[in-house]
């Protein structure tokens, strides 16, 4: 800081006037904002926009996901919920384009983005930024982000599965894939939990596909496996109209039945399962009755009408504790 004198010119009454004052003189530098600070300050808000997209998109998209997120350890939500959003956003484009082309064209952006991430330049894209950041936070495995990737090109022919394999792999390449990502932010590399997810996935893939159907026929569309619907002499119009014969029941009852095996040999592996890998299992205590002895989603029994939407937050929260 330093002092000077300088004059000021002054007009009064028609008359001009010099005036001697004292003034400080600030260094200009103290005024301006150094180019490091700002740069900081914007890379902040940047992460915090990020952060909210992914939070929003999850929370309208995959409730049921959100929820268990919000119930990882503090360290990894911010991960597990920028996976979740780079899930959601793989997922949707199937039902967003007109044309095959578009949604063939996006996934190849998500692939190059991928590709990208790991050559530590991702895209300016909030969901690419999170997942860049969850890569090198947690050496996230990049195999199982281009295989949901590959899969959901896959998916795109818009055909029904031609047999119930097609569709346990369908759960195992999307859904298992996520849960391994998952795992990985917690940091379990355990045999088991491997294949329990694996389960778990392939359970989660079978029953999407199921709670979808309503959705599909409505658009004309069934997915169902042709093989089981053939079984029971049940066809796609059958569906489409919304029939409730006893034939569509019984397809409706096999590949659920099927989901159940896959849950129950999850559950098999409970025992060897740490217990810092049960957040990334959450979700299957949406097909659980609230049972407060039980402190492992694994080992919850299946119901036969599920959990009370309502009950949800409770019974999740509830479940995170040992």
């Amino acid at each position: 800081m330093m002092l000077a004198m300088t004059s000021s010119i002054n007009i009064i009454n028609g008359l001009l006037t010099i005036k001697n004052s004292l003034h400080i003189k600030i260094p200009y530098l103290t005024f301006i904002q150094r180019p490091t600070e700002i740069k900081c300050s914007r890379t902040l808000t940047t992460g915090q926009h990020n952060e909210q997209y992914c939070i929003d998109i999850v929370r309208k998209r995959d409730y049921e996901g959100f929820l268990c997120s919000l119930l990882f350890p503090e360290a990894v939500r911010r991960s597990a919920l920028a996976l979740r959003a780079f899930n959601v956003e793989l997922a949707q484009i199937k039902d967003s384009v007109s044309q095959k082309t578009i949604g063939l064209m996006r996934l190849q952006f998500w692939k190059s983005a991928v590709e990208d991430i790991y050559r530590d330049d991702p895209p300016v894209q909030p969901v690419s930024a999170e997942l860049w950041r969850a890569v090198w936070k947690h050496t996230l495995t990049r195999r199982w982000m281009l295989r949901i990737i590959s899969e959901r090109e896959k998916d795109m022919e818009d055909k029904a599965y031609r047999n119930f394999q097609e569709l346990e792999a369908y759960g195992e390449n999307t859904q298992s894939s996520l849960l391994y990502l998952l795992l990985e932010t917690l940091g379990v590399k355990n045999v088991h939990s491997d294949h329990a997810a694996s389960h778990i996935g392939k359970a989660q893939g079978i029953l999407t596909c199921l709670r979808a159907t309503p959705y599909n026929s409505s658009r004309r569309k069934v997915y169902l496996p042709m093989d089981i619907c053939m079984l029971h002499g049940a066809s796609q119009e059958d569906f489409i109209r919304g029939s409730r014969d006893q034939n569509i029941r019984d397809v409706v009852y096999d590949i659920a039945s099927q989901a159940h095996v896959h849950l129950q040999h999850a559950r098999s592996f409970s025992e060897n399962v740490p217990h810092v890998a049960m957040p990334a299992f959450l979700q299957t205590k949406r097909w659980s009755l609230f049972n407060p002895h039980d402190s492992c989603p694994l080992k919850a029994p299946l119901p036969a009408d599920g959990l009370i939407t309502h009950l949800k937050p409770f019974l999740l929260f509830y479940s995170n504790f040992p």
